[in-house]
């Protein structure tokens, strides 16, 4: 059995609160640069211009890249063989929240849905555990802006419905969502499951690197199937129409009843701010 102290939990949460909101992603920062090459309109690269600046300065100067910080979601494995000392891992992940708003000078988002008093510290996070073999802590955390998630959706389609009415909802949903989740987004979807596993699947694909191939063969074609599509839309960066409507789709499947199959997907702005730590 190891042991972890909580406080090493809390600096971590709060560094990669902060880290996250403040440095744009390898991968992403590529891609801006790879799509901006093969854009046309004046307007698109200029706002790619404007984008790879905006993420300059915030490393430059300390500044987060968007004055929306986000609600702060986590993915938790943690080892069966593992204990926190000195709290549970959730109060630990919430102080490391609290920490990192508080030092990084990071908006505070989170407020009661009905009153909307705000509770001052971006604390509850969101946070979804799985307990896997071994003794050690993953902890990816994701600054999801609302915006972006406003524009996500989940419903339940017939099973009949199959990959063309995945298809077909997937692009209507982006097409919806128009300029409002500030693209190039990214777009997860999660196929199968039940209702409420779906959304948590589809926030988990977009974790993944944009620049990765899916280990499955089936679901790689389908993410670049729609990408094109996506992309076709000729929503552009920002809106103001180009060829980059969308930078990646990823999808996460698992199997569902026979009598369903429900599909979720979630939109993640051009700021695509996520970490991954283990300790």
């Amino acid at each position: 059995m190891r042991t972890l102290d909580a406080a090493t939990v809390i600096d971590t949460v709060a560094k990669m609160c902060i880290d996250s909101n403040r440095y744009l992603p390898k991968d992403v920062r590529e891609r801006f640069a790879q799509c901006a090459a093969l854009e046309e309109s004046p307007a698109a690269k200029e706002v790619f211009r404007q984008l790879t600046e905006n993420y300059e300065l915030a490393e430059e100067t300390g500044l987060p890249l968007c004055q929306d910080t986000g609600l702060a979601v986590f993915f938790v494995e943690m080892g069966e063989d593992l204990r926190i000392e000195g709290m549970n891992i959730r109060e630990a992940i919430n102080e490391g929240v609290r920490k990192g708003y508080a030092d990084g000078f990071l908006r505070k988002s989170a407020c009661d849905p009905l009153t909307r008093a705000n509770t001052k510290d971006n604390t509850p996070a969101i946070i979804h555990f799985d307990i896997v073999p071994g003794d050690r802590l993953k902890i990816a955390f994701m600054a999801k802006g609302g915006g972006s998630e406003n524009m996500s959706r989940v419903t339940m389609l017939s099973p009949a419905q199959g990959w063309a009415g995945i298809k077909k909802f997937v692009i209507e949903r982006v097409a919806e969502a128009g300029p409002n989740p500030c693209p190039p987004t990214v777009v997860g979807i999660g196929v199968g499951g039940t209702f409420d596993y779906s959304p948590i699947l589809a926030k988990k694909a977009l974790l993944r690197k944009l620049d990765d191939v899916n280990p499955d063969p089936k679901l790689a074609a389908m993410e670049d199937e729609l990408l094109e599509a996506l992309n076709k839309l000729g929503i552009g960066p920002m809106g103001l129409g180009g060829k980059t409507t969308c930078l990646g789709v990823k999808i996460a499947m698992s199997p569902c009843h026979i009598a369903s199959l429900p599909l979720a997907v979630n939109i993640q702005c051009h700021s695509s701010r996520h970490q991954e730590v283990e300790i």
